[in-house]
């Protein structure tokens, strides 16, 4: 008997917002539905994030695919309509949450923790009913995004285990309320940090943190360092903690070329890339249509050699991400919001699986041989 299908998975999330701004995608002479491009090809999971309320006050969007319930249900339709599973990942934020920023829902500053504790709980309950109503229950659920620092901040940051613990538990018991069924996922950032993976989860359960079932890790090369790191992590984390694992988030760039052109930036609107010359140095690929096809070949074969079967596979982070005039990851709303610096523009069109003019690239085609 042979155990489930390797997850072969992408965050889509912000494909929508970049179609209505007039990307098109390629396999042949003809434009196509992305997603159906990926599915034709092997994908057969799509990954989706939750904002809670990413507009502005006066009602504008906050853009990187402005991804509110009513948008995550209607990629949700379109996933399971391509046969696909789909992953649900819950923010805790009004737009981005990351290691570098996990900021409070606008509806929600101020709480005190325990009051915090319950607006996470029917938060994500009242998400996962409607879902379900819909028929649009997730196959798997994420608490929070890379919370490596913590979540809900300053509340919820790390070192501060006991309240991570209370606030994570509280989507945890909502998660096993709402759908029992559904795996749940913790997720981190830096997947080939092996001490840093120990410490937290050591330091979660010791803080009463309650039991989960997948660890998610986030492994990019040009950030986390040489596939090695991740390769022992995940062996180690199987050992450890025995339970399944899932790179949530991977990517790998295809070129150096500058792509703020065909967003139609000035240059002192260009936000730099996320895969630079001085970041690609030492991971082990070019930065090539067949360096990027080497590294998901490899990072698959890394995958499938965690013992046990425990790594169970990888979601592409925002494949179909094009650098197309309005998608951007940031409007001057949403950066008010986070406190961040602008400019917003895409900074990730280079690792996408699909060229800068929506062209199936080579990693892509081969997705389904792996």
């Amino acid at each position: 008997m042979t155990g489930p299908a390797l997850i072969k998975g992408a965050d889509l999330s912000t494909l929508p917002e970049v179609e209505a701004c007039g990307g098109r995608f390629y396999d042949g002479p003809d434009p196509e539905d992305a997603m159906t491009i990926l599915r034709r090809h092997g994908m057969n999971w799509v990954r989706l994030r939750l904002w809670t309320d990413p507009y502005s006050q006066a009602g504008v969007p906050y853009g990187g695919g402005t991804c509110d319930l009513s948008r995550t249900m209607a990629m949700a339709r379109r996933a399971r309509a391509q046969g696909c599973r789909w992953l649900l990942c819950i923010h805790y934020s009004d737009f981005w949450a990351d290691p570098g920023k996990q900021t409070v829902p606008k509806r929600w500053q101020g709480l005190a923790l325990p009051d915090m504790e319950q607006a996470v709980y029917r938060y994500t309950r009242s998400v996962l009913d409607t879902l379900t109503r819909n028929g649009l229950a997730p196959d798997m659920v994420a608490v929070g995004n890379e919370i490596t620092n913590g979540l809900l901040w300053p509340l919820g940051k790390a070192p501060d285990f006991r309240a991570i613990a209370r606030l994570a538990g509280a989507g945890i018991r909502a998660v096993r309320e709402a759908l029992p069924a559904a795996p749940v996922m913790l997720h981190l950032d830096a997947g080939g940090n092996n001490a840093l993976y120990r410490s937290w989860f050591d330091r979660y359960f010791a803080a009463g943190g309650p039991d989960f079932d997948v660890i998610g890790l986030s492994y990019y090369p040009f950030w986390h360092g040489p596939m090695e790191g991740l390769a022992r992590n995940m062996e180690d984390l199987a050992a450890r903690y025995g339970k399944d694992m899932v790179v949530a988030e991977t990517s790998m760039g295809f070129t150096l070329e500058d792509y703020g052109g065909y967003e139609q930036l000035a240059p002192h609107q260009r936000k730099g890339m996320a895969a630079t010359p001085e970041r690609s140095r030492g991971i082990g690929y070019p930065m090539t249509p067949a360096g990027q096809r080497a590294f998901l070949r490899d990072l698959t074969a890394v995958i499938r050699a965690v013992p046990a079967g425990k790594c169970r596979g990888f979601f592409w982070w925002e494949p179909a991400w094009l650098p197309v005039p309005g998608s951007g990851w940031a409007t001057p709303d949403a950066l008010r919001y986070t406190g961040e610096k602008g400019p917003g523009g895409n900074e990730w069109a280079n690792q996408a699986l699909f060229d800068y003019s929506g062209r199936a690239l080579p990693a892509l085609l081969a997705l389904d041989s792996l």
